[in-house]
């Protein structure tokens, strides 16, 4: 099942892809939260962090950027201030402008993508706005991501290689055990530092890293921009310490109303619906691969993709293309309209036995980098999902599965789907998140969320959705894609300065057009 890729990011011309006690509680925060009281707390919330001149990573062809570079440090445990402790990195592209409002924290999504680079590449996309006159922009890596100290990883590149077991999803070819499911989470723990880790990853406490670092960068309330997964951590947070919002953009929302099976399945019918425009795009197109009746392209895809299971594609570098690897492919693609010629020539190569295009794309979509080293976000994505969405029994996820084949059939590999487990079940302890969250808020100022109509990972509805739990503002954007906050869309831009530099939302009803 796809993850909360990170948005699809343009630069001139160039499209970048870059997917408890605690429970629902609602955190007073009116006076620095817990730390006012809590002298173990106080001197996490009392940090200064050291920023010191860095070289942030960025793709080929991008400007170099003028960042520093620091660490925070907060508690693995909240409840246990004086136990082991998190470091979280952090990256900073200062304000051009002589009268800054603050910082504005950032994050790409995920779960899993680290936000430090991220920042950096904002940066970038938003060149002389005058976000970036009046704001700090600070990336952070959320505890488990990237670089922060202890890192979730739960499989060898070599593992991953393989098609290491992520998701259960699809489905049917090749279902986790019992016994499997408790190896996965041994497996999980022993990588990233113990049990304890495992435990502590949900976006609780991450949303409550959030407001050591808002207090640490000396802002007496956020101003906050995330995307896709970036939205539920930036609701959370506006759940928990309302009285220390400033400013919200939401970008890509998920749905804080829906629970784990409503949510995937909305994103199921999201993925085939873009499925069906890339395939009516194609059909366009002489020698489309799928066909030039679209509404037979599902089935064209299918031929094309089923034999996969018994007989892989080959690559020019001696791997295999796999079934769940081609469908991975497509739906990489299927995040922005700019990819669907990529898509497209990738289904073609399959009626030739060849699998490179569509390798390299789902290659993309797990961050592994020419040399075989792989990124450890979609493990970071497992493992912070298990703290957060509902934990369902075989016959809850059995079910999920057969809906979401049903939903989008272009997933589909045409076998049974007997009992399939979820990957969380033997997890060390409880999703902490709670559905819903983020509703009926008290004293939480106006905020803004931003949706793209034919969003195919996080569809409409969801962000429709998230405005109204919110009491907040909502931008819809028209155009297919993941997310528009760094679409370089003028008129987006323009709607987000003004909301997070003069607290200025868009009209009732207004649209942008990608």
């Amino acid at each position: 099942m796809p993850h909360h890729k990170k948005t699809t990011v343009v630069i001139g011309a160039a499209a970048l892809s870059l997917l408890t006690l605690l429970g629902c509680r609602q955190v007073d925060a009116s006076d620095n939260t817990v730390a006012a009281s809590d002298a173990d707390l106080a001197r996490f919330y009392q940090q200064k962090p050291a920023f010191k001149p860095c070289d942030p990573k960025l793709p080929p062809g991008v400007p170099a950027v003028k960042a520093e570079c620091a660490k925070l440090k907060v508690p693995l445990d909240y409840n246990d201030a004086e136990g082991r402790q998190v470091e979280i990195p952090l990256l900073r592209v200062s304000a051009r402008g002589q009268d800054p409002i603050g910082s504005l924290v950032l994050n790409p999504g995920g779960p899993g993508f680290p936000g430090t680079d991220h920042a950096a590449l904002t940066a970038v996309v938003w060149g002389k706005s005058l976000i970036t006159e009046r704001f700090d922009l600070v990336g952070f890596d959320p505890r488990g991501v990237g670089a922060s100290k202890p890192a979730l990883d739960c499989f060898t590149d070599a593992e991953r290689d393989r098609d290491a077991k992520l998701y259960s999803i699809p489905a049917g070819l090749d279902d986790w055990n019992r016994q499997e499911t408790r190896r996965l989470a041994e497996q999980c723990g022993k990588r990233s530092g113990g049990t304890e880790v495992l435990e502590h990853v949900g976006t609780r406490d991450a949303a409550r890293d959030m407001d050591v670092l808002r207090q640490a960068l000396g802002d007496d309330r956020l101003s906050y921009a995330g995307s896709s997964y970036g939205t539920r951590l930036g609701a959370v947070y506006a759940e928990m310490f309302p009285k220390k919002v400033r400013a919200l953009v939401l970008d890509a929302a998920l749905d804080p109303t829906a629970g784990t099976r409503e949510r995937r399945i909305q994103q199921a019918t999201g993925l085939q619906a873009s499925f069906e425009r890339l395939a009516a795009a194609c059909a366009a197109q002489q020698d489309c691969p799928l066909g030039t009746d679209p509404e037979r392209a599902t089935e064209e895809f299918q031929k094309l993709v089923r034999p996969l299971i018994d007989k892989p594609a080959q690559t020019s570098d001696g791997r295999d293309l796999t079934f769940s690897g081609a469908v991975e492919g497509v739906e990489t693609a299927m995040y922005s309209e700019a990819s669907w010629p990529t898509a497209i020539k990738g289904i073609t190569e399959l009626s030739s036995g060849k699998g490179d295009t569509l390798q390299k794309l789902r290659d993309d979509f797990h961050g592994r980098t020419p040399d075989g080293t792989y990124s450890s976000s979609s493990e970071a994505n497992l493992a912070i999902n298990c703290m957060d969405e509902e934990r369902h029994t075989p016959a809850q996820e059995t079910a999920l599965a057969r809906a979401w084949y049903k939903a989008a059939p272009y997933s589909d590999h045409g076998r049974p789907v007997k009992k399939v487990r979820d990957g969380c079940e033997q997890w060390p302890a409880e999703p902490t998140l709670g559905f819903p969250h983020a509703t009926d808020i008290k004293g939480l100022p106006d905020t803004l969320t931003v949706s793209v109509t034919g969003d195919p990972v996080t569809p409409h509805e969801g962000s429709i959705n998230t405005a109204k739990a919110l009491g907040g503002s909502l931008l819809t954007v028209e155009g297919e894609q993941h997310g528009a906050l760094l679409a370089g869309n003028v008129c987006v831009n323009d709607a987000v300065a003004s909301y997070l530099v003069d607290l200025e939302p868009p009209a009732d009803g207004a649209r942008c057009k990608l």
